[in-house]
């Protein structure tokens, strides 16, 4: 199972990969294998604030329908326009092509808050 070093993690099984003060938002391979085969992912609109932990869409799979959880507070500033036509980008490829949204991040103190590589392995 790939666990990139340089991402931050949450107990949900998101990764947020922060550049600056945007923080690019996925779902880990543990969590897109757990789901299966990805069928459908619900995105917020540009523009919606979101706050640490809370829902900001879904994502169903054959097994089962899961929420997103915002990794950090802020605004949705991108969506990945892609998984809308091709939703098993994520099972293919989470870290990269298969990226959810994009927050523009309001409170860098929560960054604290996110698990690194070690804690996320032992978590799983």
């Amino acid at each position: 199972m790939h666990i990139p070093a340089e991402l931050k993690y949450t107990k949900d099984h998101e990764w947020a990969r922060i550049e600056g003060d945007v923080a690019t938002v996925g779902i880990t391979d543990y969590a897109q294998s757990e789901l299966g085969d990805i069928v459908y992912v619900e995105l917020p609109e540009v523009g919606k604030k979101t706050k640490q932990a809370d829902s900001f869409g879904t994502i169903e799979a054959v097994k089962a329908v899961s929420d997103l959880f915002a990794p950090l507070s802020g605004e949705i500033i991108e969506i990945n326009h892609t998984l809308s036509d091709q939703p098993e980008v994520i099972n293919k490829d989470p870290y990269g092509e298969g990226w959810l949204v994009k927050i523009k991040v309001s409170n860098k103190s929560e960054i604290s808050i996110l698990l690194d590589k070690s804690k996320y392995e032992e978590l799983i």
